[in-house]
């Protein structure tokens, strides 16, 4: 592919895998795994495996993206859902335990497509134009697209972590006549992230241009991190951001599932319940967050609140959205 574009997709490919790393490793960040703490199913050490993993999946999108730049392939050929869940199975090849990056490579492919043929296409990097290349890989994705993306989830996650959703146009995850069904209405996988768009904050990423991680995540770690100089510092104060303008529906569906079988209710119930973790992370930051002592120690105490409650109060999506964050930094030429 030449020089130009080869160095361009290593570039894209070491962004992707640090900021997995980076945002595995910032602590403590409340609820989740890091570098201090671990959980039943999945330790410190399974999330640096599966950073490093998804390496080979984001290589492949990102000479995906030039491809198209160049008039090789048209869009509709990238094949994101296959890449998809190419990233979910070398993830899970790479550990001994579960689901550790669903969010992630979800959120990691597209935007390595998008982030090559940016780049290809205007020699410069423009967040404006890299969301409107976001949003036309999106557009251009087919049914094959989602009959691949169910094939991930459903290879990652349990039926009963993923509840059932009533009166959408995208056939059930676990319905066994689901890829019939997409294949024969023509269902593609951004139909299927605006239908879940509504209780799902990673689908609203897909089908927004990655709004919450380009406007709100992006912008926090770089004001932190100029303003303290500290990675550590900026990814947590950046998961605390995110957290406090989002709650998280990783934790809304996992509390509401125990109440009620479908997912939309479940996340709309669970986010009333658990919305004191979003004020409390947006308390935490007008305390100084990790730069005051008043802030470090509220932020322990929150840490060790959502540990206490077990897995299904760790604060997944959030993770996830602070994983972008943090690509889209590094691609944006971020050092630390």
């Amino acid at each position: 592919m030449g020089l130009r574009a080869g160095l361009l997709i290593k570039h894209i490919v070491y962004s992707a895998q640090l900021a997995a790393v980076l945002e595995v490793s910032g602590w403590p960040k409340p609820g989740n795994v890091h570098r201090t703490r671990d959980h039943s199913d999945a330790c410190y050490e399974h999330f640096l495996a599966g950073s490093i993993a998804l390496g080979s999946s984001v290589e492949a999108a990102a000479r995906r993206g030039v491809m198209i730049a160049r008039g090789i392939i048209d869009s509709s050929r990238a094949g994101v859902g296959r890449l998809v869940r190419k990233a979910v199975i070398d993830v899970l090849s790479s550990h001994n335990d579960g689901n550790t990056h669903l969010g992630v490579c979800l959120l990691f492919i597209p935007l390595s497509i998008s982030t090559s043929k940016t780049y290809i296409e205007n020699n410069a990097f423009s967040s404006d134009i890299l969301r409107r290349n976001i949003d036309a890989i999106m557009r251009s994705t087919t049914p094959i697209d989602a009959v691949e993306v169910y094939r991930a989830i459903r290879i990652a996650s349990s039926p009963w972590e993923m509840g059932k959703v009533a009166d959408l146009k995208s056939p059930d995850l676990y319905d066994k006549e689901a890829e019939k069904k997409i294949l024969r209405d023509g269902i593609t996988l951004l139909n299927v992230m605006l239908d879940a768009s509504s209780y799902d904050t990673i689908a609203r990423e897909l089908v927004t241009g990655m709004e919450a991680s380009f406007t709100v995540g992006y912008n926090e770690l770089m004001e932190t991190f100029r303003r303290t100089n500290n990675i550590n510092t900026a990814v947590v104060h950046t998961f605390l951001r995110l957290l406090s303008k989002f709650p998280d529906t990783f934790i809304a569906r996992k509390v509401g599932l125990k109440k009620i079988s479908d997912v939309k209710k479940a996340v709309e119930m669970g986010i009333e319940e658990t919305r004191w973790i979003s004020e409390t992370a947006e308390k935490i930051l007008n305390l100084g967050g990790l730069t005051t002592s008043e802030g470090k120690a509220l932020l322990w105490e929150l840490d060790e609140k959502l540990q206490s409650l077990g897995k299904d109060y760790s604060p997944g999506t959030t993770a996830d959205l602070t994983a972008a964050s943090i690509m889209i930094a590094l691609l944006s030429g971020l050092r630390f």
